[in-house]
C-alpha cells in the first residue's frame, strides 16, 4: 500500500437526466476533476458533450423514455410517499432490452468513460464506488482462434455497455434503468496465455513471475491467470451487470479462474474531492504520480513505438501497461488496538488529513515530508520504518506506480475476525522497476507488514486501448 496520489482524469462526462424517483430530492454532484486530470498528451480519454434529454419532440416514446418521463413526474409531484418511484421501478422490472440509451436523473449516473482510447479506460480513470477483478484460464482445448475470439466478444460488450447500451446478446437487464455510471472494463494477459495459445515468442520480458515475498501467504488458485478483467463503475448493479455479461460472453473458451468484489467512497460523499481512505482509516494515495509530471508516461504507459529491441516491450504493448494485483488482508483487530498516534508513526502521517508528521500543525497532505527534520530528543518525526518513509519513489531510485485500488469485505468469521483489506491494483510501466523495486524494500523493514497479509498475486500484461472497429489484444492475436 505505497504512499502514492490517485490521478483523476476527466474522462467522466455528463449525459442528462435519468427519471427515477431514488434521486428526487437532490442530483449528485458531478465528479469532480482537478490540476491533476491529464491533458490530451497524457493519455486521457476524452470527454463527451452533454446530449439533449429524450422527449416527444424526438419522436415516438420507447419503453426507456417513457421510464425517464415517469421519473421526472415524479419528480415534480415530489413523490410523496415513494409512490411515483414505486411505479418507476415496476415498469422497468417488466420492460424488454433495447438499443436506446438511458438517460439518468444525476451525474453519478450520467458519467461515460470512451472504449476506444489510447490506453485502455480503467487506469487513470478516477477510482469507482463499484469494482470487480476476475481471473480467467482457457479451457481445454482453446487456443489462439478461440482467445480471438473471446477478446472480439469482450471488447463489444465492454463497448456497448461503457456507452450504457445493453449487450448484443441475452442481456439481463440488470442495468436497464441505469445509465453508464462511470463503468469501465479493463483486459489483461497472463503469463501462462502465452504458451495456452503458442504466442511465447510474443511473451514479454516483463510478464516474468513476480518473485517470492517474505511477507507473502498466497493461496496459489487465487493467484495469476491467463486472462484477468478489471470492472469498475459508480453504481453496483451496474458493476455488476457487467461482470455477469463478461462472464456470459466467455462461453465454452474459458472459465473463472478467482473473482474478487470491492469497493471505494461514492463519488460526492465528501465536500469536496479528496484522497480516498482505506480501512484502516488512513488517507491512502497521497504520492501517486500525477499525469501533469513530464516523466509520467514514461513511469507509467509502455512507450507507443514499443518494440523489443528499444524496451524490452513486444510491439504489440505500445500504449500499454503492467498490472500488479494483489489481496491484502488487514489485520483490522491489531491494527485497531494501537492508539492514532502510534498508528500514525506506522504510516509516517497524520491520520485526520494525511499531512507528513514532519510538517507541523499547519501542513497539509501535500506539504513536503522532511525525512531528517527531528524533535527536541533528536528522534527522527517520520520513523525509519514508517510506510510513507519506505514508499517514497527518492527512496527507491524513482521507482513509482500508479495505485489505482479496492477496499473489500468479505465478511466475518467464527471469531468475529472481519476478512478485509485492500485489492492492490498498481500500473507501470516496468514491473521490476516499478512494484518489485518497491515491495523488496517494504519486506525488509516496513512498520505496517505486521498488521497485513498478501495472500494472493497475479501480474497481467495490459495491452493499449482498442482502436475504432477493433478489439483488445488484436495486435497479439492477429499479428
Amino acid at each position: 500500500m505505497a504512499d502514492q496520489d490517485l490521478v483523476e482524469d476527466g474522462s467522466v462526462a455528463p449525459r442528462g437526466a435519468r427519471g427515477g424517483a431514488d434521486h428526487a430530492a437532490s442530483a449528485a454532484p458531478t465528479r469532480a476533476t482537478t490540476h491533476d486530470s491529464p491533458s490530451p498528451s497524457a493519455g486521457a480519454e476524452p470527454t463527451r458533450g452533454a446530449e439533449p434529454s429524450p422527449g416527444l419532440a424526438n419522436g415516438p416514446l420507447s419503453r426507456r423514455r417513457v421510464l425517464g418521463t415517469a421519473g421526472a413526474t415524479g419528480l415534480a409531484l415530489g413523490v410523496a410517499g415513494g409512490a411515483a418511484g414505486y411505479a418507476a421501478g415496476s415498469a422497468s422490472s417488466s420492460s424488454s432490452s433495447s438499443s436506446e440509451k438511458v438517460t439518468p436523473l444525476s451525474s453519478l449516473g450520467a458519467g461515460e468513460v470512451r472504449f476506444h482510447v489510447k490506453h485502455q479506460p480503467g487506469i487513470t480513470t478516477p477510482l469507482q464506488a463499484r469494482g470487480h477483478l476476475v481471473a480467467f484460464d482457457l479451457a481445454a482445448g482453446a487456443g489462439r482462434k478461440e482467445a480471438a475470439a473471446l477478446l472480439r466478444r469482450w471488447s463489444d460488450t465492454a463497448r456497448r455497455l461503457m456507452a450504457g447500451e445493453p449487450a448484443a446478446q441475452d442481456d439481463t437487464d440488470i442495468a436497464l434503468d441505469a445509465g453508464p455510471s462511470s463503468l469501465t472494463v479493463t483486459f489483461g494477459f497472463g503469463h501462462s496465455f502465452f504458451a495456452r495459445t503458442g504466442l511465447e515468442k510474443q511473451r514479454p520480458e516483463s510478464l516474468d513471475p513476480l518473485p517470492d515475498f517474505s511477507s507473502d501467504q498466497l493461496d496459489r488458485t487465487r493467484s495469476n491467470g491467463d486472462l484477468w478483467v478489471q470492472i469498475g463503475a459508480d453504481d453496483a448493479l451496474v458493476a455488476f451487470h457487467a461482470l455477469r455479461a463478461i462472464q456470459k460472453d466467455a462461453g465454452g473458451a474459458a472459465r473463472v479462474r478467482w473473482q474478487m468484489n470491492g469497493f471505494n467512497r461514492s463519488p460526492g460523499a465528501t465536500a469536496h474531492p479528496m484522497t480516498a481512505r482505506n480501512l484502516m482509516g488512513q488517507v491512502d494515495g497521497t504520492r501517486n504520480p500525477k499525469p501533469t509530471e513530464s516523466d509520467f508516461d514514461e513511469r507509467i504507459f509502455v512507450p507507443e513505438s514499443a518494440s523489443p529491441s528499444t524496451s524490452g516491450d513486444p510491439a504489440w504493448m505500445a500504449n500499454g501497461s503492467y498490472a500488479v494485483v494483489r489481496r491484502i488482508r488487514m489485520l483490522l483487530d491489531d491494527w485497531e488496538q494501537l492508539s492514532v498516534k502510534e498508528q500514525e508513526g506506522v504510516i509516517g502521517r497524520r491520520k485526520s488529513d494525511g499531512a507528513p508528521l514532519s510538517g507541523g500543525t499547519k501542513a497539509t497532505e501535500t506539504t513536503a515530508m522532511d525525512l531528517e527534520k527531528t524533535d527536541a530528543q533528536g528522534n527522527l518525526l517520520v520513523p525509519i520504518n514508517a510506510h510513507a518513509r519506505i514508499t517514497r519513489p527518492d527512496q527507491n531510485g524513482g521507482a513509482a506506480m500508479l495505485r489505482r485500488p479496492f477496499s473489500f469485505h468479505d465478511g466475518i468469521d467464527a471469531k468475529g475476525v472481519p476478512d478485509a483489506g485492500l485489492l492492490f491494483v498498481c500500473w507501470q510501466a516496468d514491473p521490476l522497476r516499478g512494484f518489485v523495486t518497491v515491495q523488496r524494500k517494504l519486506d525488509r523493514g516496513d512498520a505496517l507488514s505486521k498488521f497485513i497479509r498478501h495472500e494472493s498475486s497475479g501480474l497481467f500484461a495490459v495491452p493499449g486501448g482498442a482502436a475504432e472497429g477493433e478489439y483488445v489484444g488484436q495486435g497479439l492475436l492477429e499479428g
